[in-house]
């Protein structure tokens, strides 16, 4: 049986059962089509609005699988796309009638402790990593989200608890893995192709497969003082105003996050407030636990919380505190914007549309991530914007396809009104399928322009443009 599949040129082309026959031999990973058994469960992303059908799915179980894909993909002028944790909101890993290199199988983390360097392989999720580096009480900067892929999110930029002291995400990686556009394996690193490896940190996969991924590790935990507190919305001008006075002074051990939702069905809310609006400070305070019950210590005593989640426990633990609020298969749209600081007009803003919010399950965030990421020039990685210090994201999120509507309105409305705020940047990895090359400048900055010059000596025809895509110079 043929295989309908896409050319980078955009046509339809059948792909030969023999063809297919003699490619699954020459892999050790699974190659899947539409009909087989894992198929859906391998191009099912973690944005529910995503729904693309690739032509075929290889399931890479290592660095030579990848080659020989990326070999077959340019003998037949395949398009690409490549998914490591499929938690892009875009949902940038999948496209339809394409080669996808499913890298999800490639888990693998090698933790260095005397050198305190750990090297995960591209398919590992957040959770993978810290899980491994938690043994010698050490940790990279990686997410918010346990169940994100580390790959996406590096390329990307990156940001989380850590990153107040440690920077970007990028900015603590040491070397890459990588299979160029001609199918070959190179690594990546400021002593070896240094030009690739500044385009991977921060440019996305537009020049090449990585496959593995070498951090520096910092120590951290096992034990953190981390978790959140709540109150009722109505006390949502001074919570907000707490958070914007501690921020201001908080020591770069601590990470606060505010937020404004209805409140989840969790087990530490009271049930007669699910459901209704609340405000909630996070924190995370990465040093010595005695000293971050001291800095919390003002949370946990303001006004009356109505739940209060704020102690010592695993770093792991508030690692994965929000997973249960970004479920895969929920539908997600967002709009952000990085800010310098965090204006009492803002704050109201804020409040005004979280009032509005009409899913369950949407929120408006205030993520802090100012401090070692703003000692960097903005030559340093394509990621730039160098002066943010914190994140504004508007995140939507509901369940039904009918309601698309109303609550990607809810989202460009508050931005609208919003982005006035704005230091003029943007996150890349929280940019939707939807918005175009101004947003990728504003993403990116001065250095989109040396990154075109990137791409042109890495991938000058192309073959990486399932992503946030940046042309040959």
């Amino acid at each position: 049986m043929n295989i309908k599949a896409k050319t980078m040129a955009g046509r339809e082309i059948d792909l030969k059962q023999d063809t297919l026959d003699a490619l699954k031999m020459r892999l050790q990973g699974p190659l899947i089509v539409p009909g087989d058994d894992g198929y859906d469960a391998s191009r099912i992303l973690w944005n529910g609005m995503i729904d693309r059908k690739p032509g075929i799915v290889a399931r890479c179980l290592g660095v030579n699988d990848v080659i020989t894909c990326v070999q077959f993909a340019r003998a037949n002028e395949l398009l690409l796309s490549i998914k490591g944790g499929g938690h892009n909101i875009a949902g940038l890993a999948a496209a339809d009638g394409a080669m996808m290199l499913d890298m999800s199988l490639m888990r693998g983390v090698w933790v260095d402790p005397r050198r305190k360097i750990a090297h995960a392989q591209a398919g590992c999720l957040i959770a993978d990593v810290d899980r491994e580096t938690q043994v010698h009480g050490l940790a990279t900067v990686l997410g918010f989200v346990s169940l994100t892929g580390i790959a996406g999110l590096t390329l990307g930029g990156g940001f989380g608890y850590l990153t107040r002291r440690w920077g970007w995400t990028s900015d603590n990686v040491i070397g890459m893995d990588v299979v160029t556009a001609d199918a070959r394996l190179v690594r990546a690193s400021n002593d070896d192709y240094p030009d690739l490896f500044w385009g991977l940190r921060g440019g996305g996969g537009n020049f090449g497969v990585v496959t593995g991924i070498e951090y520096k590790l910092h120590p951290v935990g096992p034990e953190v003082v981390g978790g959140a507190v709540a109150w009722p919305a109505s006390e949502a001008p001074k919570v907000l105003d707490l958070y914007r006075t501690l921020a201001e002074t908080a020591p770069l051990e601590l990470t606060l996050v505010a937020l404004m939702r209805p409140a989840p069905p969790a087990p530490w809310l009271p049930k007669e407030m699910h459901g209704k609006p609340i405000v909630a400070l996070l924190a995370c305070y990465n040093g010595r636990p005695e000293e971050g019950e001291k800095v919390v210590a003002p949370i946990k005593s303001f006004g009356k919380p109505i739940g209060d989640v704020l102690v010592r426990r695993p770093y792991t633990q508030i690692q994965s505190l929000l997973d249960a609020a970004q479920p895969k298969g929920r539908r997600y749209y967002w709009k952000s914007e990085y800010l310098s600081c965090i204006e009492p007009v803002l704050c109201e803003k804020v409040i005004e549309h979280a009032a509005r919010i009409q899913s369950p399950h949407s929120a408006v965030i205030l993520f802090q991530i100012g401090g070692a990421l703003n000692q960097f020039t903005e030559e340093h990685s394509p990621v730039g914007n160098r002066e943010a210090r914190y994140v504004l994201n508007i995140a939507g999120s509901w369940e039904q396809p009918g309601e698309d509507r109303a609550h990607i309105e809810w989202a460009r409305d508050a931005w609208n009104d919003m982005k006035s705020f704005s230091t003029g940047g943007t996150y890349i990895n929280f940019l939707t399928e939807d918005e175009g090359p101004e947003r990728m400048k504003a993403a990116l900055g001065k250095g989109i322009d040396r990154l075109a010059e990137v791409k042109a000596k890495w991938d000058p025809q192309n073959v990486f443009r399932t992503n946030r895509n940046i042309k040959p110079a």
